[in-house]
């Protein structure tokens, strides 16, 4: 049990670091994990002492270090996001002008994997690689949760509070409820500015052969780009292409 406690900690830590590009202070991870200063600082050291993190002497942030890449590269042969995504991201991010995303689903939290780049100056930063949000939070958890079973998108919003830490706020049960209910009648999507006010989104869930949501693509964007006689034309394109990846057999 306490090598299992040890292992998970880590791996929390790990995670927390690699929300952001900028990765995260010590304070910033110690009140993030609810783990105490000296327990943060001895796994850090030893994270860093392995080549798992670095500490940025510019910043005082911890970030991913070299051997996370590694890893990952070895990894990668097995997610194949580029060869499968890319391509549905780029007529996307050609089509509409908008930044457009690949997010996996992980448990209960969708990470984003993929981004490319529209053409249009004005962009939303809220996603970029890396960042991640409970299920039911911004379009592409929204676009996930609301084709998961019955049963398991009950359990979810059973605890939702606690599943949505600082994102209840905006994201009650009530909006989220009905958030998903319009997803399932649409096909796709929308998130109206409810993670960072002006910063709106839209997504479309990704099947695997079996018919379970394991991925959304989505587009980002600042409000006005997003007013609803808009938002069916983002609407077909996204579905378009998230049919397209579901029909060529993602991993699970």
């Amino acid at each position: 049990m306490q090598g299992a406690q040890v292992v998970a900690r880590v791996a929390a830590l790990l995670r927390l670091v690699g929300r952001k590009p900028e990765g995260m202070s010590t304070a910033g991870l110690v009140r993030e994990s609810g783990l105490t200063r000296p327990t943060v600082h001895r796994l850090l050291a030893s994270l860093a002492a392995d080549g798992l993190l670095d500490h940025d002497q510019r910043t005082g942030n911890w970030i991913l270090g070299p051997e996370i890449f590694l890893l990952g590269s070895v990894a990668a042969a097995r997610f194949p996001f580029e060869d499968l995504a890319r391509p549905s991201l780029r007529r996307l991010a050609e089509e509409s002008g908008e930044s457009a995303f690949y997010s996996i689903r992980r448990g209960h939290e969708t990470v984003c994997v993929l981004r490319e780049e529209g053409s249009f100056p004005v962009r939303s930063f809220v996603l970029h690689e890396g960042v991640r949000f409970p299920l039911g939070v911004a379009s592409a958890g929204t676009a996930i949760m609301a084709f998961l079973a019955d049963d398991e998108r009950e359990t979810i919003l059973s605890g939702w509070e606690r599943h949505a830490g600082d994102f209840a706020a905006n994201h009650t049960e009530t909006v989220v409820r009905r958030n998903l209910e319009q997803t399932r009648l649409a096909g796709y999507s929308v998130n109206p500015g409810l993670v960072l006010e002006g910063s709106w989104g839209m997504a479309a869930a990704v099947f695997d052969q079996l018919g379970r949501p394991i991925g959304a693509l989505s587009l980002t964007g600042i409000e006005p780009r997003f007013r609803p006689e808009r938002q069916a034309f983002l609407g077909k394109l996204l579905l378009e292409e998230a049919h397209r990846m579901s029909s060529a057999g993602l991993p699970q």
